[in-house]
């Protein structure tokens, strides 16, 4: 009986932990405008293949003195303006949320090393429910947006 309660209250722990799995970064890359500046973004696509959504609440790293989750907001007029986005992004179940350029990202402020092409950048996201994942993310200078993927 013993054996039987072991496997039991194992199982429980198992399905009271969120599973490592739920959450999968691909795809990731970062970048600064320019060499020597002190602002750059990282972009990735984030799949929760778990059967609750969650969300991206919140981001940290040693690269800069600052770090957020960032998008763009028309302003109007040919205006846009990024802007922190503090409730996060949602990550549905089964789904995806992609960080591109032009659109929700992780931002960069007072870089404390320069992004050097083929360097990498370590960053924890931290989701509601999935909890933390430290994400080393490799820094290209050169990639360009796939703007041929974007539905106008």
């Amino acid at each position: 009986m013993k054996i039987k309660s072991a496997i039991a209250g194992a199982l429980g722990l198992a399905l009271a932990t969120p599973a490592a799995a739920d959450i999968v970064i691909s795809d990731a890359y970062a970048r600064s405008a320019m060499p020597g500046a002190k602002t750059g973004a990282a972009f990735m696509q984030i799949e929760n293949t778990g059967a609750e959504d969650d969300r991206l609440v919140a981001v940290d790293s040693e690269a800069a003195m600052k770090v957020e989750l960032h998008t763009h907001v028309d302003m109007g007029d040919g205006v846009v303006k990024m802007t922190e986005v503090e409730e996060g992004f949602a990550i549905p179940a089964g789904g995806h949320h992609m960080l591109a350029r032009g659109g929700d990202h992780v931002m960069f402020m007072g870089v404390t090393q320069p992004f050097e092409h083929g360097g990498t950048v370590t960053v924890t996201l931290t989701f509601e429910k999935a909890g933390e994942r430290v994400v080393d993310i490799p820094v290209d200078l050169e990639r360009q947006p796939d703007h041929g993927a974007m539905s106008h």
